[in-house]
């Protein structure tokens, strides 16, 4: 089937199989490997993008069922590697507060905090707890990712 999306901004459109699932149309055909693939059943939220500004789990969508769309993953948030200042408030909090350990889990965060911010621009803690629920750390460092969350909702509010 031929679909079109908007990818980060940049508009996308090729045949895919009616099968393929979204995750697997970013990693293999976009190369957009920060959308990773942890459990293929939805638990661990590593896949996790973001799909017209909804979170959603990559790996239990269709690719077929982005048609039209527009979707975000960290690749979006990222900015020019190098200079810190053009990354997107949540990366750059996530690096001052040491919330990746591993780093398996930080994109599935990333867009889920994301996510969450666009609907509460200002969430306290139980709502960033809340918010982050379904996306699993391997590393036990949720507190740190907490602080990074609520530390980026902050920069984000003071500078929109």
């Amino acid at each position: 089937m031929k679909i079109s999306l908007t990818v980060n901004g940049t508009p996308w459109q090729g045949d895919v199989e009616p099968r393929r699932l979204l995750v697997h149309l970013l990693r293999e055909r976009l190369d957009l490997t920060a959308t990773r693939i942890g459990c293929d059943t939805s638990f661990c939220g590593t896949c996790t993008v973001l799909l017209d500004g909804r979170t959603v789990k990559s790996c239990t969508v269709l690719a077929v069922q982005a048609d039209g769309a527009s979707i975000t993953t960290a690749e979006g948030l990222a900015g020019d590697a190098g200079d810190p200042a053009t990354w997107h408030p949540l990366a750059r909090a996530f690096r001052a507060h040491h919330a990746l350990q591993c780093g398996f889990c930080t994109s599935g965060m990333l867009m889920a905090a994301a996510g969450l911010l666009a609907e509460d621009p200002d969430p306290d803690e139980d709502a960033v707890r809340h918010g982050l629920e379904g996306n699993l750390c391997r590393c036990t460092g949720y507190a740190r990712i907490v602080d990074a969350v609520t530390a980026a909702a902050a920069e984000m509010r003071s500078n929109p």
